[in-house]
């Protein structure tokens, strides 16, 4: 890995979201195509891009069932506690109505209502992605979502989703399932065909052409975010094992090419110990060829005079996943404002998250941890404002609320609240 003085202004931002033109020119065709042609269109991009010829996208109930046979009960255990401990943490996030009353009698509120229906994709083809399924369907349903859709490509070989993700989506509560991918998956979602119907809003990864397809169908429908590459920084000292450091920084490469792996250190020693043990490790990587692309690309060390000037480092980056692995983690926490999840220590490498532990893994990527929160209930609740004024209410406050009508130039509004005065 390089290594750097961070004078040289780190940055994890790549310039991937857009896409080329021609993909967006592909992408805006796939849409146009679902919404004129519906099920004719989504059984020919399955066959052109999935290289899948399926009559009936809707995953069947003796297919959930099959599925259970097909995954080993270790397997299932651990999906099973893992959903338990996503559940516990989600359950803690979620908000309810509530209302103020004033002596004037006057009620002011918000209520929270769930949205009617979500479409939940998971990424897939030969891999499985059970942990995002869990990640997405959870706390839509902790927030009381009654209808949850998830899409995801078939295997090319079978024409079926992966057993551990039917599982993970049965075990999490979803029963709406559908074998269909892509940005046509994202256009069925958004518009619906005659087999899908369609949805409010829609979440979870996917690549450029889903990404691109999510941009698309905003303002039809709502998203959660438009995901970027994977990426984690590690702010660490001296204490800091090499090894451990080197295997948490490759746990990102290995996702993608695109992926960004960074240390920030102000220890000289650690960073040269690092860099050697990335190369070594990296030896030894069954997908050794996109994780060295990822570090040679976007892989960094950098270097600090301080332990405060490495935490503005950090805050600079923003970046998806930060560990802290120093030797008081805990009184660093504070300091840092910009970063997607945080872990805490030596023994809380980033996959403890990714996994299990009950935080959700869908994050803010590329700088925008800044401004942006990981996936939460919160994303599947929408609020409504509650107003009640007494007579007594609108009598103490009525002239001044015309007279700012009137500062905007808008009568009829003033003359709305003075024909209740008069009356």
């Amino acid at each position: 890995m390089r290594i750097f003085k961070v004078s040289d202004q780190p940055s994890i931002k790549r310039s991937v979201d857009s896409g080329t033109k021609e993909q967006r020119a592909a992408v805006k065709n796939i849409i146009k195509s679902v919404r004129k042609d519906g099920d004719q269109a989504l059984k020919a991009y399955s066959l052109e891009l999935d290289g899948v010829l399926l009559e009936d996208f809707t995953v069947t109930e003796e297919e959930k069932r099959e599925a259970y046979k097909e995954v080993d009960d270790t397997v299932l255990g651990v999906i099973r506690e893992a959903a338990d401990n996503i559940r516990i943490y989600h359950e803690k996030q979620l908000r309810t109505s509530w209302m103020t009353t004033d002596e004037n009698g006057s009620i002011l509120g918000q209520k929270v209502t769930p949205l009617d229906s979500v479409g939940l994709y998971v990424p897939g083809g030969t891999a499985a992605y059970p942990s995002s399924v869990l990640m997405n369907v959870i706390p839509a349903k902790v927030a009381g979502v009654k209808r949850l859709v998830i899409a995801t490509p078939p295997d090319k070989k079978t024409g079926k989703l992966p057993p551990a993700v039917l599982v993970a989506a049965q075990e999490a509560g979803a029963e709406e399932m559908y074998k269909v991918g892509g940005a046509q998956a994202i256009a069925a979602l958004a518009y619906g065909t005659e087999t899908i119907a369609s949805v409010d809003k829609i979440t979870g990864p996917g690549n450029i052409y889903v990404a691109l397809a999510k941009r698309e169908v905003f303002g039809d429908v709502d998203i959660d975010m438009i995901a970027g590459p994977s990426e984690i920084a590690i702010l660490a000292d001296a204490t800091a094992k090499p090894n451990e450091v080197a295997a948490d920084l490759l746990s990102q490469a290995e996702h993608d090419q695109l992926s960004c792996s960074v240390l920030v250190t102000p220890s000289e020693a650690l960073a040269a110990a690092v860099a050697d043990e990335v190369e070594k490790q990296l030896n030894a990587l069954p997908r050794q060829k996109i994780a060295r692309q990822s570090i040679e690309n976007y892989g960094a060390i950098y270097v600090t005079e301080t332990m405060e000037e490495a935490v503005q480092t950090v805050n600079r980056l923003a970046p998806e996943h930060l560990e802290i692995i120093t030797e008081n983690a805990l009184s660093l926490i504070g300091q840092i404002r910009h970063a997607g999840a945080i872990f805490i220590g030596r023994f809380s490498p980033e996959p403890v998250g990714d996994y299990f532990a009950g935080p959700n893994h869908v994050l803010p990527t590329n700088g925008t941890a800044r401004f942006s929160s990981p996936l939460s209930v919160e994303d599947f609740q929408k609020k409504s404002s509650i107003v009640f004024y007494s007579e007594k209410a609108l009598k103490e406050n009525g002239e001044k609320i015309a007279a700012f009508a009137r500062l905007e130039g808008l009568e009829a509004h003033a003359r709305a609240i003075e024909a209740r005065l008069k009356g």
